[in-house]
């Protein structure tokens, strides 16, 4: 039996897409340069794959990687680094609705948007003013459309009491908490326990990123799921790539294969953290099977 046949669903739970990267990063551009690289804090990164020599970072070149790696369906998200791209994934959204689900990007201001999206990503270590207290009427809104909020918070857990005020004044609200709580830095646990909280979850976008220096097969990373297991719940985890980012260091495959292979996980965890717990939050109906393509090796 193959790995990928043990795991029915997987579904990736932060990724970003981009039809022209067109952000800023602290007062500065962040341009596509070519083979992948971009402009950011003054420097050349490469950003993406090499072999995304255009900048498009579409939602076909996507899709071919998750028929590969057998992951059905996906929750984009946005940054400010890539600039809004609201308009490109209501087109996505359209195109692919049974696999895709979409976030609008809030960009501190009244103007954020909500018809056609299924949530709002606020990058909340970003905003000028931190106190996220005063984003209130924000969350009272997405919960009374019946979407959820992705959110990036600050290292450790400087915003949490502001989150834990949120989630109590807007308790059916779905919430995702981002990059696995930055898992790598002091206080991260703080932040695995809003999960406490019946309808807030952790999603592990970013991972492998900030694994990165250990590299594949990320044993650390293994321990840190099963660590945030230990305080919320293994029903209350769910797995993200960061695609493309991540992905130049490591294949998309890989990125679900350290999870599969792993012997620190059960089956029962690998099937809740892989996919069944982010059907059921971002609200995915049932998938066609992706049987795994062989390849030329």
């Amino acid at each position: 039996m193959s790995i990928e046949s043990r795991v029915n669903v997987i579904i990736d739970a932060h990724l970003h897409l981009w039809k022209t990267q067109d952000g800023m990063i602290n007062g500065m551009p962040v341009r596509h340069v070519g083979h992948g690289k971009s402009t950011f804090c003054g420097e050349v990164r490469q950003m993406m794959p090499a072999y995304m020599d255009d900048g498009r970072n579409t939602a076909e070149r996507l899709l071919g990687c998750m028929d590969y790696a057998c992951v059905n369906g996906c929750v984009v998200t946005q940054e400010y680094m890539d600039g809004n791209q609201d308009e490109y994934l209501l087109h996505v959204r359209e195109k692919y609705p049974d696999r895709f689900r979409v976030c609008a990007l809030y960009e501190e201001n009244d103007n954020y948007r909500t018809d056609g999206f299924d949530g709002l990503k606020i990058c909340a270590s970003r905003l000028y003013d931190k106190d996220m207290k005063k984003l209130l009427r924000v969350f009272s809104d997405i919960e009374e459309k019946g979407k959820f909020i992705s959110v990036d918070l600050c290292d450790g857990d400087r915003q949490v009491d502001d989150m834990q005020y949120l989630i109590d004044r807007c308790p059916t609200l779905r919430v995702a908490v981002g990059h696995f709580g930055m898992v790598t830095t002091d206080g991260w646990q703080r932040q695995i326990e809003l999960a406490k909280n019946e309808n807030v979850y952790i999603e592990s976008g970013g991972l492998t990123w900030l694994f990165n220096s250990e590299y594949y097969p990320y044993p650390s990373a293994v321990e840190a799921i099963r660590e945030a297991a230990s305080i919320c719940g293994i029903e209350k985890l769910m797995w993200g790539s960061d695609y493309p980012r991540t992905m130049t260091e490591i294949t998309y495959k890989m990125a679900v294969r350290f999870i599969l292979e792993s012997t620190r996980l059960d089956e029962r965890e690998k099937r809740l953290f892989l996919g069944e717990n982010a059907q059921r939050f971002y609200r995915f109906g049932e998938f066609q099977k992706l049987s795994p393509i062989p390849n030329m090796l």
